[in-house]
């Protein structure tokens, strides 16, 4: 049973975090997503630490508010972004096509998921940069089997064209919706693994941060 707001106009609210290697368009996404940007790769910069953005949606007819954490990629902030998994619900695992070794690090990643997150949240693995179709270096077959082996939703965007964006974080809330163990069956809202509120890591209580704490930079780290 997909959970219900306490109100008419209550939001359900979802924590997402974005994560993968650096420089694969995960702020990128988030960017395309949240204010239909995209800014040029040498416009951009890496993320540092974790960038935050709330959006709102409509799914199948109910409010939705996501909290949405854009992670960095860079090794030396590992020990910075693994907190933010504590509350997540859904992940959005993010390689680069035209870049093998994206690709070949999903394996990391998800050994990481199976350290800070239950088996019932939902994943989606996103190659992301079809726009670079000339220069492709993982084919589109071998990503869907390899999201078929991780159990994971699948598909391919470019956050430059727009192509696949907004689907894949459709998807990926509906079937958080969908999914019974990621909510309290009673009270119709999310489990959590930790506190939060207040800006601190993990919890989806921080999504009730007013839109005025969105970040306004953005970046295709």
């Amino acid at each position: 049973m997909a959970p219900t707001g306490s109100g008419a106009t209550q939001p359900i609210n979802v924590k997402i975090l974005l994560i993968g290697n650096s420089s694969v368009g995960k702020s990128s996404l988030l960017l395309r997503f949240s204010d239909e940007q995209w800014l040029p790769e040498d416009e951009s910069s890496a993320t540092i630490g974790v960038d935050f953005r709330v959006h709102k949606m409509d799914i199948k007819g109910k409010k939705v508010k996501l909290s949405i954490w854009d992670t960095a990629g860079q090794e030396r902030f590992r020990t910075i972004t693994s907190s933010y998994y504590r509350g997540a619900q859904g992940i959005i695992l993010v390689y680069d096509v035209a870049n093998r070794e994206s690709f070949e690090a999903l394996p990391r990643w998800y050994s990481e998921l199976e350290t800070y997150v239950s088996s019932s949240v939902v994943k989606i693995l996103v190659g992301n940069k079809v726009d670079k179709e000339f220069s492709r270096q993982v084919p589109t077959t071998e990503a869907e089997k390899f999201a078929a082996r991780m159990s994971s939703l699948f598909i391919e965007t470019s956050a430059k064209t727009s192509i696949g964006v907004k689907e894949a974080f459709t998807e990926v809330v509906e079937k958080i919706l969908d999914t019974p163990e990621l909510w309290d069956q009673s009270s119709g809202r999310p489990q959590t693994t930790g506190g939060g509120g207040g800006g601190m890591p993990g919890g989806v209580q921080v999504v009730g941060l007013g839109d005025e704490h969105r970040t306004s930079d953005g970046c295709a780290c």
